[in-house]
């Protein structure tokens, strides 16, 4: 088959000297095995010439590595913020207990969705990620329906990013300025204007060029895994415990045996929901997905910086989880000090003020670099998802600008609707919490479902990229989409139970996340299942072997997994594609 007669009237060139087909690429796609990408505006590199066997024009510069790459990841991740953001959650609902074994047993089993998403990534470096990867694995049929929920579940988690992390930010600020000024109470409107103003800084910063961008979070993530082990040595070494009559540390027996009655509910199941924290804290590796058109050797080095991020993140987030878990004196006090913030509330009980006051501020930066990660990510799924057509006005959000070459439109929108979302601060600390919320349960859906098609589904239709878990695909991702099954309706399990449950104390996570699910469920059926087919490729293509059955990305679009056809393709041309392709592979 190497002796095909070359189609005349393409002057497209790749890196490899020769136009290639899908199928000799390491890739799954929307588009047929046997068909080849027609680019003729320049040569392609060997990461545009997989990304065009996804069927998508390389529009970015490829200026991510691995390490910047890890970088905006962990900046997402930002342990010591969102453990700071989260302590509420881990501590609050079983004490010390739920902080040191609930971290332990979740982290374990969240390595493993990560390792399985990493697999997904290898396979399809697209912008679109998980979003992608659902439509192209599902059944025949579903392949749009999949990629609906699976794009709008993952685009309300990244959308939710950035808000509640500068919500936290914001309340860090004031509990520090409350500190220095006793008298300092702050109050929800000053926390919204500060959280509106560092929303917009984000979204002037994330709409740079890819190379600021780079290293601008190059920069915000190192400073993060300094701050991280400054902490972690600070507070053993300065706590002042002793001075108040007290031991050192406390003994392991109550640290790791002794719960906290922070729920109605058995200790067993408080224990599942301080997982929240976990989830929230470690929802960030999924970055690497979506930032995977803009970084070199996508689908190694992607893949490889989402397990790298997981991996890391877990156990330097244990270490502090242990730190705090021993140091701690008075739980009730640090959940209701007036400072509002629980971490500066235990930072000032542990530690003298002025080294609260440094460890507070460099929570503070490295909060600041986090929320920075969580716009950029937000961004680029935004972009793909608007590419595609899933939003209104889709036409101007997946705009690039022609200066910055980056999605500037999709970094805006997603501000706007940050800042929005922040309205939840007037309605209190529940309402604002649901944010944290959202994030957790909606990323974990999103993370599950092309998992749990790639487990269940899809069998041997699924060609693994180069980075993949071999004989372990399958077990690895069975467990985490147990887990997962599992998690998702303890995340919503109110603290209180009977006659002591009220609107007040209710868990809005249910209603604020449920909602907007409903409505995008009704308005599939309703109208946009008449529209929406899945991802939409971009890029000219064509049969190997066939001239002239060029078909245009941008009119015909992609069809999904169970479409037979596109475009001017035949059911005897198909039949003939895949023979062809079946023969190269």
């Amino acid at each position: 088959m190497a002796d095909l007669e070359p189609m005349r009237g393409q002057s497209v060139a790749s890196a490899s000297g020769r136009k290639k087909s899908v199928a000799e690429e390491p890739v799954t796609s929307v588009l047929g095995g046997g068909e080849i990408p027609i680019y003729s505006e320049r040569e392609l590199t060997a990461d545009d010439e997989v990304l065009a066997a996804l069927g998508y024009k390389p529009e970015f510069k490829r200026e991510f590595s691995l390490w910047t790459t890890f970088c905006v990841s962990f900046a997402v991740l930002g342990l010591l913020p969102s453990f700071a953001s989260t302590l509420y959650y881990g501590m609050g609902y079983a004490g010390t207990p739920g902080m040191v074994w609930g971290w332990l047993i979740a982290m374990f089993f969240i390595q493993c969705v990560a390792m399985s998403m990493a697999e997904l990534c290898s396979s399809m470096p697209t912008s679109g990620g998980l979003y992608y990867a659902a439509a192209v694995l599902a059944p025949p049929g579903y392949g749009p329906l999949a990629a609906w929920l699976t794009g709008w579940s993952n685009w309300m988690a990244q959308v939710t990013g950035a808000p509640s992390v500068d919500y936290a930010l914001s309340a860090m600020l004031l509990a520090g300025a409350s500190i220095t000024h006793p008298n300092f109470v702050p109050q929800n409107y000053q926390i919204f204007l500060l959280t509106t103003l560092i929303m917009c800084i984000h979204g002037c910063i994330s709409s740079m060029p890819t190379k600021w961008i780079a290293n601008f979070n190059s920069v915000g993530s190192t400073f993060n895994i300094v701050a991280l082990f400054i902490v972690i040595i600070l507070i053993p070494a300065s706590t002042n415990r002793q001075s108040q009559g007290l031991a050192r540390f406390t003994d392991s027996k109550t640290v790791w045996g002794d719960f906290y009655a922070g729920t109605d509910f058995p200790n067993g199941v408080a224990l599942l929901m301080t997982f929240v924290a976990v989830i929230w804290t470690m929802s960030g590796y999924d970055a690497p997905f979506h930032l995977s058109e803009e970084c070199s050797n996508a689908n190694i080095a992607a893949p490889r910086a989402i397990v790298l991020t997981s991996g890391v993140g877990g156990i330097f987030g244990w270490f502090l989880q242990l730190v705090v878990a021993y140091t701690v004196i008075d739980i009730d006090d640090v959940l209701g000090s007036d400072l509002g913030q629980p971490w500066a509330s235990y930072l000032l009980q542990v530690l003298p003020q002025k080294t609260a006051l440094a460890a507070l501020a460099l929570t503070i930066i490295a909060a600041f670099s986090m929320g920075q990660g969580c716009m950029v990510a937000a961004s680029r799924v935004t972009f793909a998802y608007a590419r595609d057509g899933c939003f209104p006005c889709s036409w101007w959000i997946s705009r690039v600008n022609r200066h910055t070459q980056t999605p500037v439109n999709a970094v805006w929108f997603n501000t706007v609707l940050g800042i929005c979302m922040t309205f939840l601060i007037f309605g209190g600390s529940l309402a604002a919490g649901a944010l944290f919320s959202i994030a957790a349960v909606a990323a974990f859906v999103a993370f599950t479902i092309p998992i749990f098609i790639r487990v269940f589904f899809v069998g041997k239709r699924f060609r693994p990229g180069p980075w993949n878990l071999g004989r372990y695909s399958t077990y690895i991702g069975s467990a985490a989409c147990a887990f997962v099954l599992l998690m998702v309706p303890v995340l919503m399990l109110p603290s209180l139970t009977g006659s002591d449950l009220d609107a007040t104390s209710m868990n809005w996570t249910c209603l604020v996340y449920g909602g907007p699910m409903t409505f995008v469920v009704i308005y599939w059926f309703v109208d946009a299942h008449k529209w929406f087919k899945g991802p939409k490729v971009n890029i000219e293509h064509q049969m190997l072997g066939r001239e002239g059955n060029v078909i245009d990305g941008k009119e015909a679009g992609a069809q999904d997994s169970g479409d037979s056809s596109a475009g001017s393709i035949t059911k005897e041309d198909r039949q003939f594609d895949d023979k062809l392709a079946a023969d190269l592979a």
